[in-house]
C-alpha cells in the first residue's frame, strides 16, 4: 500500500493550477451543460465520492457544505453537513449559498435539481458508480473548479497506481481467490458483474462468486453461498472495531468459509465507494487475500 500512496501522492504533486480563462463549461451525466463565468468558490458536495475527488484535485476548501456521509478526507467532517444527500433539502442547500452544487445522478435526486436551477444554481449531476466514473468525474470537476491540472494528474495517478497493483498481482504465482462479497445480511445481497466491487476485486487479483449475476446488486440463498463455497467472505463495515459476527447470524454456518473463520472485515468508506483511493482498496485486498492463493481443498 505505501508503495501504491507514494505513487499517487507523487503524481498529484507534479501538478500546477491552469488559470481559467472565460467561461468553464461541461456536459454533465444527465447531458445539461453548466457553466460558470470563473472557478467555483462556494461548493456543496452531496456525494462522498464526489467530495473525496473535490478534496484530491485541491478544491476541498472550498466546500461549504456536504452529506452526512462525507467523512473523508478527514477534514470534509469540518464542513457543514446539509443531510444526507438523497432528495436534500433546496433550502438547506441554498443556505450555504453555492455558487456550484454537485449532486449524485438519482432520479430521486432530480426534484433538487430542478429546485435549485430555477433558483439560478448551478448544478453538476454526476454518475459515481465505477472506477471509469471516477476518471469523468475528475476531468469534469477539475474544469469547473479552475483546478483542471491538477484532475489531470490525479487521473494519472489513478490509472498508474491501479495498473501497477493489477501487473503485480499478474507476475504473482497462486490462484485467484474466490470471494463472496456481504453487502446485506437479511435477505443475504452481493454485487454482480461489473459493480464497482467486482473491479475492486479483479484490480486485487480475486474472483466475484457471483461475478454471474447480471445485476451490479441482487438478493442471493444462503444455499447458493454455501453451494459456491467461497475462499472468504468479504464484509463492508462502517466500524471495524466492532465488526458483524457472521457465524452467530441464522444459517450462515453452512457457508464452509463462515465456518472456519475466513471472513474479511474492511472499511466500509474505503472499498464502498467510487472515488480516488479505488487503487488503495485494491492495494490493502490484495494484500489481505495473498494467503488465500496458496489455500487448497477447492
Amino acid at each position: 500500500m505505501v508503495r501504491v500512496l507514494a505513487l499517487f501522492l507523487a503524481l498529484v504533486a507534479a501538478c500546477t493550477a491552469r488559470p481559467a480563462r472565460g467561461t468553464l463549461s461541461i456536459t454533465d451525466d444527465w447531458g445539461r451543460t453548466v457553466a460558470l463565468a470563473a472557478p467555483a468558490q462556494r461548493i456543496v458536495s452531496l456525494s462522498p465520492s464526489s467530495t473525496e475527488i473535490l478534496f484530491a484535485i485541491g478544491a476541498g476548501p472550498r466546500l461549504v457544505g456536504r452529506t452526512d456521509y462525507c467523512d473523508w478526507p478527514p477534514a470534509a467532517r469540518a464542513v457543514p453537513s446539509v443531510g444526507n444527500g438523497m432528495q436534500p433539502s433546496v433550502e438547506a442547500v441554498v443556505a450555504r449559498r453555492p455558487d456550484l452544487v454537485v449532486l449524485y445522478a438519482s432520479a430521486a435526486n432530480r426534484a433538487a435539481v430542478q429546485g435549485l436551477t430555477a433558483l439560478g444554481i448551478p448544478v453538476a449531476v454526476l454518475k459515481l458508480d465505477l472506477g471509469a466514473d471516477v476518471v469523468r468525474a475528475a476531468r469534469r470537476l477539475g474544469i469547473l473548479t479552475g483546478e483542471a491540472d491538477a484532475a489531470d494528474s490525479l487521473v494519472a495517478a489513478f490509472d498508474a497506481s491501479l495498473g501497477a497493483v493489477r501487473a503485480r498481482i499478474a507476475a504473482q504465482p497462486g490462484r485467484r481467490p474466490l470471494l463472496y462479497v456481504d453487502v446485506w445480511a437479511s435477505p443475504p445481497m452481493t454485487v454482480g458483474r461489473g459493480s464497482y466491487l467486482s473491479q475492486v476485486l479483479e484490480a486485487a487479483g480475486a474472483v466475484n462468486s457471483f461475478g454471474d449475476l447480471g445485476a451490479s446488486a441482487a438478493t442471493v440463498s444462503l444455499e447458493a453461498i454455501a453451494s459456491r463455497d467461497p475462499d472468504a467472505v468479504l464484509v463492508l463495515a462502517p466500524d471495524t472495531l466492532h465488526p458483524p459476527d457472521l457465524a452467530a447470524r441464522p444459517g450462515w454456518t453452512t457457508v464452509r468459509a463462515v465456518r472456519e473463520g475466513r471472513v474479511l472485515v474492511v472499511d466500509a468508506s474505503l472499498y464502498g465507494r467510487p472515488g480516488p483511493r479505488m487503487p488503495l482498496a485494491a492495494e490493502d485486498l490484495a494484500r489481505r487475500i495473498a494467503p488465500l492463493r496458496w489455500r487448497s481443498g477447492r
